[in-house]
């Protein structure tokens, strides 16, 4: 192969590869750009208090459903016997395809954060680092089904 081609082809190679960077980028841009409205809604969301001393027996399901997106709401079972929490499940939110609770980070899951909950009977409790957006979105749901248990 002459020189020529070769120089031809190594241009080819990096304006494909330019190319493709290109698209990735704004693909990125894009969404980012498309997910900011539902961010910010959940950067504001404030979570209450919610006494556990006074929770009724029974199994209650809360919901979070967000105004501005849909791709962290969360729908959580809570379970009370003896007026204290026996059991949170993940209906709907961070899942994986056998409804298993997602690595978020650090190994950690929602189910971490539910312990956390649990281990202090306070919703005020650390969100999970990198995924402080998914964790608010369950917390609020936790907290609407314990709102429902309130005697």
């Amino acid at each position: 192969m002459s020189a020529l081609k070769m120089g031809r082809r190594k241009i080819k190679i990096r304006l494909i590869l330019l190319i493709v960077l290109s698209v990735a980028v704004l693909g990125t841009v894009i969404a980012l750009l498309a997910d900011a409205p539902e961010r910010r809604e959940l950067q504001a969301l404030t979570i209450g208090d919610v006494d556990f001393t006074r929770l009724r027996d029974g199994t209650y399901i809360g919901e979070y459903a967000g105004t501005k997106g849909t791709s962290r709401n969360a729908t959580v079972e809570v379970t009370i016997s003896g007026g204290r929490i026996t059991g949170i499940t993940i209906l709907k939110g961070a899942l994986d395809r056998d409804g298993n609770a997602v690595e978020l980070t650090d190994g950690m899951t929602i189910n971490h954060l539910f312990q956390k909950v649990l281990e202090t009977e306070s919703l005020q409790v650390d969100t999970i680092s990198g995924a402080t957006l998914t964790s608010k979105a369950h917390l609020k749901a936790l907290e609407n089904a314990l709102k429902r248990a309130k005697q």
